[in-house]
């Protein structure tokens, strides 16, 4: 079957970062699982797997606008130290996650304090342009409970 709009996928991936440093690998675990057309991907590499089959290997370079996106300048913000999310004991460097009104959101810690930290709220992968080998493994239809819940169930997709 081929990649359509909501198809269900699953593929493996390396990503490696523009060096050629590996970053990150499904290949050791389940791959990832997606519902094709439903922006649930970055969106060059949901772009690069369109029309690809099962079986299909490839590799895909994504600038920094077709993954996390440039980094943002005046991207820092204060918050107290108990909305941070991840770990007791925080220091520069580490990531956290906060809620926002958007939901939560991935920050890297900049400065610590007693009662507040100063987070960095890009992407720790914006501005960076990235690597993908991928391989297809499997694709087929979209349940109807998929496709009225927008997104795949199952191993790599999301569970109830």
């Amino acid at each position: 079957m081929t990649i359509t709009t909501n198809m269900v996928v699953q593929f493996h991936y390396t990503l490696k970062d523009a060096t050629g440093t590996q970053m990150e690998s499904s290949s050791a675990s389940e791959p990832m699982t997606y519902m094709h057309g439903h922006n649930s991907l970055l969106p060059g590499l949901e772009q690069a797997l369109d029309g690809k089959n099962a079986g299909d290997k490839f590799s895909i370079t994504l600038e920094p606008a077709q993954a996390f996106g440039e980094l943002m300048p005046d991207s820092e913000l204060r918050v107290p130290l108990s909305q941070l999310r991840g770990s007791k004991k925080w220091e520069p460097g580490m990531q956290a996650v906060i809620q926002t009104p958007q939901g939560h959101q991935q920050v890297t810690i900049v400065k610590v304090g007693h009662t507040m930290a100063t987070v960095d709220t890009n992407h720790p992968m914006a501005g960076k342009t990235l690597m993908f080998d991928i391989e297809v493994a499997t694709v087929r239809e979209a349940s109807a409970e998929e496709l009225s819940h927008g997104h795949a169930h199952g191993p790599g997709g999301h569970h109830h």
